[in-house]
Order: C-alpha cells, then structure tokens, then sequence
C-alpha cells in the first residue's frame, strides 16, 4: 500500500508537469529523474488513476505547485515540498519523514555509491524514519567533524545512525566541529584520516544538508560548537545562517571571520553545488534558506508548504 501511495504521488507530480506547467515528456523524466518510458506511465497512470479531471485533483497538488514554483525561481534542479501539519508538536520530525522518503529512494541504488551528509535535528529524524536496508556496498560520509571543542560528542550526528540503518560503511570527519585555532585545523587537515575522508566526500553521488541559522541558541550555539562570543561576533560580521557549520551573509555569501577561519570540516566551495541538496524548514530557518538559495549554495530543497510560502512571498 505504502509503495502504491508513492507511485501515485509521483504520478501526480508527473501529470502537474504535464498538463499544468506544459512541459515535455523528456522534462519530466529529468526532473524526475525517471526514464522517458517511466515518465510516460506515470502522466498515464495519473489518468487511469482518475487524478486528471479539470485539475489535478491530489492533496499534494498545492505542494507541487509550490515546489515547481520555487525551484523556477530560485533556479534549482530539485525541489519538494511536504505537507505542512499545523497540529504536529514536532515540526522536525514531520520534514524528516518527507526527506526520509527521498532519501530512501537514492539508497536503494544497486551500484556502490558514496553518499555525504551534514548533521541536524532534521537530518537525524530523517535517518530515523528510513526503513531498514541492507545495502553494505554503500559509503555513507561525514562532511563535518563530530564534536565541539571540550571533546563533547554531537547529539544529531548522522553518518553513524544512517549507516547502521542500511548496513553500510560509515567514515566520520576526524576533527571537531571548529577547531580552537587556524594553526589546530591546519594540523588536523594534514592527517591521513583528514585526506581519506576528504577524498570520499569529493566523489560523493549525493549531498545532503541540513540549514541553521545563526543567532543566540542557534544549532551551532546550543550544542556547545562555538560561544557566546564567537556568536557575537557571526551577528556583528552579518552572518544568518550556517551549512555545514560554515558562515554565510543574508546573499549567501561567506563572511570573513576568525570562527570561519577555523571551521575544520569540507570547505563547500571543494564540493560540486549540483549534488547537493538541503533539509530545512520552519518559521525561525526562512531568512538563513532564502541566503542559500540567493547565494545558489545548493542545487535542491526540501521543505515545507508553509516555508516555502514564505520564500515565495520574500519574507
């Protein structure tokens, strides 16, 4: 049942882009990321389906709208828009089910693939509601170091989690989250295991990030990765969000400053924009996603329908 409720979501997507937004057979095989002959069935299926009448008469119609908006405008080769439910206590949770969904349908690739990730509270829940697998020919990697200064360990580290869940190898950045100086992250990055981890993430098939913002008990502040005083000194620099623990400005661009100086996972200018793709939403996260998408630090969202209102009406 759940595989036939998938397969209809994406023949409703399909007929979206057919009969509402006119675009071609071989479009919506990319956009998709389908073959032709599948796209084919699927804007047929939509009709044997009963989902064509004078609109595409689907719940996630206006999610499809929205997505397809949002990745014209903000020139994205994916985009997906969950439903948003105003009564969940966890907002997180209910992005990281739509996001698990995604992510289960990249794993189950045949062929070894090295998969990287950032961390986050969405991420986490996300990895949380992917079904088990067994899938051991398969990388999963760290973009990010795993700790903050004191040796204190990350509550929503991925790789580990995520690998256990599909039975696949696991690397984790070797480094804390930001070092305590230039010359200690120079240091770390010139070891063995730095350089090895290093070299998988850049042959990564698939990026995946999670979106913080940056202010007072912000992700990086709450979970003991930079201080008080490095946070001032972000807000003072400009700074609104972070993606993968790097700094960027309001147009998503990075800002000079000693905390980013000192950042001791992947640089993002070393990883290929068009395979990354972000997990963010809520209210408190739309000004650090609109810097990302200004900035074209990614090459796919997925949110929320209430975010994505929100980025649209330039909020």
């Amino acid at each position: 049942m759940e595989k036939h409720e998938r397969k209809l979501e994406l023949a409703a997507r399909a007929a979206w882009l057919y009969y509402i937004a006119n675009n071609t057979q071989d479009e919506i095989a990319a956009k998709l990321d389908v073959s032709r002959q599948a796209a084919q069935r699927l804007v047929s299926m939509a009709v044997t389906e009963k989902l064509i009448k004078f609109r595409l008469d689907h719940p996630l119609a206006a999610c499809i709208e929205l997505a397809e908006t949002l990745r014209n405008r903000f020139e994205l080769a994916y985009c997906d828009v969950a439903p948003s439910d105003p009564e969940s206590e966890d907002p997180d949770a209910s992005l990281g089910g739509w996001a698990a969904a995604y992510l289960e349908t990249c794993l189950s690739a045949k062929a070894p693939t090295v998969y990287a990730f950032s961390t986050g509270r969405t991420l986490r829940a996300a990895v949380n509601q992917i079904q088990p697998m067994n899938q051991p020919q398969h990388k999963i990697v760290s973009l990010v170091g795993n700790m903050a200064h004191d040796g204190r360990a990350s509550h929503y580290e991925i790789v580990m989690h995520l690998a256990d869940r599909i039975n696949a190898r696991a690397f984790l950045m070797p480094t804390p989250v930001v070092a305590s100086s230039a010359e200690e992250r120079e240091f770390l990055q010139k070891q063995r295991s730095f350089l090895a981890v290093r070299e998988l993430a850049l042959q990564a098939k698939l990026v995946v990030v999670g979106i913080g913002e940056i202010g007072w008990n912000c992700p990086l502040h709450k979970d003991g990765f930079i201080n008080d005083a490095e946070v001032a000194e972000l807000l003072e620099c400009g700074a609104v969000c972070d993606l993968v623990a790097w700094a960027f400005d309001k147009d998503g661009a990075l800002v000079e400053t000693p905390t980013n100086r000192r950042v001791a996972g992947l640089s993002l200018s070393e990883l290929p924009a068009q395979r990354i793709v972000a997990v963010a939403g809520g209210t408190r996260k739309i000004e650090a996603i609109q810097a990302v998408l200004r900035g074209k630090l990614v090459a796919g969202l997925i949110t929320d329908e209430t975010t994505a209102r929100a980025l649209l009406a330039g909020r």
